[in-house]
């Protein structure tokens, strides 16, 4: 009777088809289980999970194929008596289409992949602070579609055993780093010894008993120190190819000891020319060699050299001397610049600004302020009401016109050569300045400031008159200038305003539009030093209509 039949007990994805004829157990898997293909189907690897919705990655069932799996009744009897107290699971014969599984099997795979996370170790006031190494997995790919393609209709989804990933640093690397380089890093704080500069004079009545044999009470013994808890600051342990890697911090390291010996250092100081005549004298720095001092540094924070040495000291001579500023001569033209075109009362300012300005000194390596050397430019100081532009359009103020100067000023430092250190053009385009290379300024807010970088001084030099400012900066000349504009570009059209101020001058505006200036340096002999280039954009000045 029961020939032919699947056996007793057969299930399939949870679907009983035992003691079923073929056709029959067929027709009962498509009705019970047709549709589960569009399903999602859980996949764990490890602590990783997934999901795969098997229509989507090319997998169906073949039912025929499915039930003929299952076989057919055995005709021994005891195995027949056992398939009325047990069930056996057949898996599903799969359809795949290869084309769609194959890129769904390794979406699959990187969602369960972990990777390995790396043993550190890293220094926290002053004690190591150990993360543990964690492994990773994989997943096979051949496994993962025999499982997959096998079992997805498991109820319980489709388990993969994956294959584990040690990391590089593991237990074993990050011991031997604590018992190694973290150990001799932590083994107490880096003290290193400065000293008081002993002049012959000093040393010569220096009594050779207690603290005045090191120079006198006042310059005894100094010490510097980097504390166990801040040595985190100077060494760390970052995985570098796989290892730890100790890592030393010399900068940090000299900024903790230097802050702390700073007074047992002289700072050099370069001669100056003074505008009233005579010379301030060059002072030659005492200063710590630092390339010295940390000689061998590594070794005393993670070796076995003393961690507690002495620094060593090094004369360091003033870049400008007292016997140059003594020689200096202010006899070429360094830099010149003339401008013109202003009224009557812009003139009485720039009159006034450039005798305030006249003679000023500006000596290696020293900056140049237009504000810090004038200070305040009002009514008190000679100043008058002038003209200005004050959002795009002509007003009044005290000092109006000081920005012509500046102009001019910056324009001679320009050619001089000097080092930009802070200039600010106009908004607006003004035609009697050259375009992109004018400044502006406004007392406490905006400055023009230049550095002399020569190994000369300079002395500023102004002339008014006849419509003109003439600056002009005076020294050893060593470079010549060439200013090469870009030309002009992106035109913006000027918008209209309608003015009801009783002050409003009507104006027909200007565009406005983008250009750029590139300065080049060269030496007396034509060699090209440098060449920098710096973009201006200029706001069109609206037209004005008085109403």
């Amino acid at each position: 009777m029961n020939r032919g039949t699947v056996p007793r007990g057969t299930t399939v994805g949870g679907v009983a088809i035992g003691g079923m004829q073929p056709d029959e157990a067929e027709a009962t898997l498509q009705r019970e289980l047709g549709g589960v293909e569009d399903k999602p189907v859980e996949i764990k690897a490890g602590s990783k999970r997934a999901q795969l919705t098997p229509s989507k990655a090319g997998l169906g069932i073949d039912w025929q194929a499915t039930v003929d799996a299952a076989g057919e009744e055995s005709l021994n009897p005891f195995t027949r008596i056992a398939g009325f107290f047990r069930t056996h699971e057949v898996d599903a014969v799969a359809a795949v289409d290869e084309a769609k599984l194959e890129p769904a099997l390794n979406r699959t795979r990187r969602n369960l992949t972990l990777e390995p996370k790396d043993g550190a170790i890293t220094i926290d006031a002053g004690k190591a602070v150990i993360q543990a190494p964690e492994p990773g997995q994989e997943v096979d790919y051949d496994a993962l579609h025999e499982r997959v393609t096998h079992t997805w209709l498991n109820p319980d989804g489709v388990k993969v055993e994956p294959t584990v990933i040690q990391p590089a640093v593991d237990d074993a690397a990050i011991k031997a780093a604590q018992e190694g380089p973290v150990r001799a890093a932590l083994n107490g704080p880096l003290i290193l010894r400065g000293a008081y500069k002993v002049d012959a004079g000093d040393a010569m009545d220096a009594s050779p008993e207690g603290d005045e044999a090191a120079g006198g009470a006042d310059h005894g013994p100094v010490a510097a120190s980097v504390p166990q808890d801040r040595l985190g600051e100077i060494v760390q342990f970052p995985v570098r190819e796989g290892k730890l890697t100790p890592e030393i911090n010399r900068e940090v390291a000299q900024a903790i000891l230097g802050e702390q010996l700073a007074d047992t250092e002289t700072e050099k100081r370069n001669a100056r020319v003074l505008a009233g005549g005579g010379v301030e004298p060059s002072v030659d720095g005492y200063e710590i060699d630092w390339e010295a001092t940390f000689d061998k540094f590594d070794d005393r924070v993670l070796g076995t050299l003393p961690r507690e040495w002495d620094a060593t000291y090094q004369e360091v001579a003033a870049d400008f001397t007292t016997e140059d500023a003594q020689n200096a001569t202010f006899n070429q033209v360094v830099g010149s610049f003339t401008t013109g075109g202003y009224s009557a009362a812009s003139g009485e300012n720039i009159a006034v600004v450039a005798r305030t300005v006249n003679g000023a000194i500006v000596n290696p390596g020293e900056t140049f302020s237009l504000n810090g050397y004038t200070g305040p430019r009002g009514t008190a100081q000679g100043y008058v009401e002038s003209g200005i532009i004050l959002n795009g359009r002509a007003d009044k103020a005290v000092g109006g016109g000081i920005s012509q100067f500046a102009t001019t000023l910056y324009n001679a430092a320009y050619f001089a050569g000097m080092t930009d250190i802070a200039h600010t053009p106009h908004s607006y385009y003004i035609s009697r300045y050259p375009a992109g290379r004018e400044a502006t300024v406004y007392e406490g807010a905006i400055d023009l400031q230049f550095r002399n970088d020569s190994a000369y001084p300079v002395k500023i030099t102004t002339s008014v008159g006849g419509g003109q400012v003439t600056v002009s900066l005076m020294g050893v000349k060593t470079v010549n200038v060439e200013s090469v504009n870009g030309g002009r570009w992106a035109q913006t059209e000027p918008k209209e305003q309608t003015v009801t101020d009783s002050s409003c001058i009507a104006s027909s505006g200007t565009p406005g539009f983008t250009t750029s200036d590139t300065r080049i340096i060269y030496d007396l002999a034509g060699n090209e030093l440098s060449r920098e280039t710096q973009t201006t954009v200029y706001n069109p000045q609206p037209i004005v209509k008085c109403g």
